[in-house]
């Protein structure tokens, strides 16, 4: 239920973007990625790092993170190379490579947490039946950036959905193939997604000789 603008309450109620940085967040560079690797696991946190080295590898949204399920990287005792989810915003699936070292720290959290195949990979606290909140996903995201001296306004769940796609963006310049990673229905939701403008399709051009 939202509020009507003619009624009084509204008058003394802050907006619920005051004061917080609203756009676009940052994609991590490749040193922060170990930077925040080393924190989690100079203090053991066999299922952050899961988490952390999932969502880079995934490129998924926070929604569909924290609802994968272990059958969804499993088959038989081994991790997938790639997986594949449907995605809650779009209903369409998406796929996605499981790199080794990500595969790696999967097989360690899975050791550690145990379940079946119909099991969510990253439970609840409160309720080990369900999955991790979107919002317990994004305090940790906060915790793991401000541990290496970043500016939690300035990253979220978001940055590490951007983080290996701008990284593939950067490396080849191919919008067509981001798109298909990030699983968005419309190149210009991938082109304002990862912040393309009239420099980058300028340098992309220099490169080219005919």
């Amino acid at each position: 239920m939202g509020y009507s603008q003619f009624d009084p309450a509204t008058q003394s109620r802050a907006a619920w973007n005051a004061g917080k940085a609203v756009g676009t967040k940052r994609p991590l560079t490749q040193k922060q990625i170990w930077a925040i690797r080393f924190f989690l696991d100079r203090e053991g946190r066999l299922r952050d790092r899961a988490l952390f080295d999932l969502a880079i590898d995934s490129k998924l949204r926070g929604c569909d993170l924290v609802k994968v399920m272990i059958g969804d990287l499993v088959s038989g005792s081994d991790i997938r190379t790639r997986a594949l989810v449907v995605q809650q915003k779009t209903g369409r699936p998406v796929q996605f490579e499981l790199t080794a070292d990500v595969r790696a720290s999967l097989i360690s959290w899975l050791e550690r947490r145990g379940g079946s195949t119909s099991d969510f990979v990253f439970p609840s606290r409160i309720d080990h039946a369900n999955h991790m909140s979107t919002r317990q996903y994004a305090r940790l995201v906060d915790e793991w950036v401000t541990s290496i001296g970043l500016r939690r306004a300035e990253y979220g769940t978001h940055s590490l959905r951007r983080t290996k796609a701008a990284m593939i963006y950067r490396a080849t310049g191919n919008i067509r193939a981001i798109q298909i990673l990030l699983g968005h229905t419309k190149i210009e939701n991938t082109v304002r997604y990862l912040g393309v403008d009239i420099e980058d399709a300028l340098l992309l051009a220099e490169r080219t000789e005919i």
